[in-house]
Parts: C-alpha cells; structure tokens; sequence
C-alpha cells in the first residue's frame, strides 16, 4: 500500500540535453530554458518492508503530476535550477478519494569545478545542491494518497561525467537529503512499535547515485539509466496498515530517455522507467513525456543594444 514517493526528475533543457540536477551537462551563460511535462505513475504491488505484496482494497494506485521547470545559465560554471509540481493521486478500487494539489518548490544551484580534456573527449567535475519546501498545506497523513510528505529537504550532490567527442557519454552521481520533520493530522502514531503522543514526525534522511550511459547530437540525445535510493532511518509498513512518513523508503529504478529538437528551440522529450526492487515503495512503472523551449538572453540584450 506504499505509494512510490518518485523524484520527480528535473529535466531542464540545454540546446540539446536534458538537464537536471544528476547529470553532467551545463547551460552556457545567458541561456534559459522552460519545461513543460507530465508524468504517471502506477503500481499495483509493493513492499511492505522487504516482503513484496498486493493489496485488493487499492488495486491499481496512480500517481500523477504536471510541472513546469525553468534552467538558466548564470555563467559558465554556474546554473541556477527551480521546478514547481502540481500533483493528483487515485486508486482504482479504494473508496478513499486521492489528493490533488501544488507540491514542492524545489531550487538548485549547480557548480562546475573543472573540465579536462583528454581519452578523446572531456571529463567534468560538478557538485548541486537544492532546498525545497512546500507551498501548500496538503497532508503527509493519508498515505499513500498523500501527494508528498510536506518535510522541508536540503541536498548535495557529487557528479562526475565524460564525453567523448563523437558523442558518447558516461555520467555517474552520488548525495544526500535531509528532510526536516512533518507535521501530522494526529496526535499520536507508532514508530518502531513505541507509542508516540506528538503530532510531529520525523522522516528519514536519504542516500541517492544514478548512472547513466548516453549519446548526444545537435538534434537529440537518448540514454539509459538507473537510479537509486535509501533512507538512513525509519521503521517498516506495519502488516496491513497504511504507510506512514517516517517509513524507511528504498528503491532501485531503471529508464529510457528520448529528446529530439524539432526545430533549434523546440524539444520534444520522452521518459520511461520500472522500480526493480525496493522496500515499503511501490513497485511502479513510470512515463514521462514534455516539451522543451530554449531562449538565448544574451541576443536579446545585443539585439536592444544594437537598436
């Protein structure tokens, strides 16, 4: 009954890539970039702890959002990241009615330190760090109808990338989140079988790293990839109750991943993606589809000067 708390993946655009927090591209100064995209989610099984199962009062659980993103090159060596999603949840037999609203505003920053060349291409190093909070008043406590679990969360995150000259492109990531606590609808909960008389909840911190193995041109780029993460802490779905925030959430995730520039601003963009294995998440298949929208600030402003 574990809804897949999925990262919603930011797919900020460059003049061909997908740009996100996790991979090992840059937007080069003075260029921005807005995305459009939705994606859904469905699970019928999960893990209740490690034991996986199916629950017949759910049936099929679906997950699903719409965002808007937006990349923008402050230098070089520096991008600035925000993404803003609007999320509604359903279950097809369940008679609890899904939640819909505003979720998370999420920033990050991220920092290139150094590019060299070499092996017939260029490694980079990068480092990303990202705050995000809610900007609605949605609850953490109907899980898994919940649409987020309204903690506030800090992250860093190490990336290192190499690209070969003729295309090809290998990108490895690691970091950390952490979440601050939640606030419940309740004044008591368990949690590692003690009862708890407080409305606050704490929820576990996580460790995430993805690889990704890719091609990329002018007009598209394709890749595949797997993510992954797990929580420091936090106890287990007790058997047959709902889940709850402070659940320790794990799960391992495979995709593919289209985008093809119609025209030299326009992109179209594609994701699909199945959790392989987890513990109290859902075992959910993914797809991802989007439309991408470049901008060169830099002309512009030429073109004003000109004038």
């Amino acid at each position: 009954m574990r809804q897949l708390y999925f990262y919603l993946l930011l797919l900020l655009c460059g003049k061909a890539a997908a740009q996100s927090p996790t991979d090992g591209l840059m937007m080069p100064q003075g260029q921005l970039c807005v995305l459009g995209q939705y994606s859904n989610s469905n699970w019928k099984n999960y893990w209740e702890g490690e034991t996986k199962r199916s629950n017949l009062n759910l049936g099929s659980m679906s997950n699903q959002s719409a965002m808007l993103m937006a990349n923008y090159g402050i230098s070089k060596e520096i991008n600035v990241m925000i993404g803003l999603p609007y999320v509604w949840t359903n279950a097809s037999v369940s008679y609890f009615t899904g939640q819909k609203g505003l979720q998370d505003l999420s920033v990050f920053v991220k920092y290139q330190a150094f590019e060299v060349e070499g092996l017939g291409g260029s490694f980079k190093l990068q480092g990303t760090g990202g705050l995000s909070a809610p900007v609605s008043n949605y609850t953490p406590d109907l899980l898994p109808f919940s649409i987020g679990l309204h903690s506030k969360t800090a992250s860093l995150r190490t990336i290192v990338n190499y690209t070969a000259d003729f295309g090809l492109y290998a990108t490895i990531e690691g970091g950390h989140t952490w979440r601050s606590t939640t606030k419940l609808d309740r004044n008591a909960y368990i949690l590692d079988n003690e009862l708890i008389y407080s409305d606050v909840m704490p929820v576990p911190n996580v460790f995430e790293y993805s690889a990704r193995l890719g091609f990329i041109k002018p007009r598209f780029q394709t890749e595949v990839w797997y993510d992954a993460y797990t929580g420091f802490t936090g106890d287990d779905i007790r058997y047959n109750e709902a889940p709850q925030a402070s659940n320790k959430m794990a799960a391992g995730q495979a995709g593919v991943f289209a985008k093809y520039f119609v025209t030299k601003r326009l992109g179209l963009l594609a994701t699909v993606s199945k959790v392989l294995c987890g513990r109290n998440t859902g075992e959910a298949l993914t797809w991802t589809a989007g439309a991408t929208y470049f901008l060169d600030l830099n002309k512009k402003g030429e073109e004003e000067v000109g004038k």
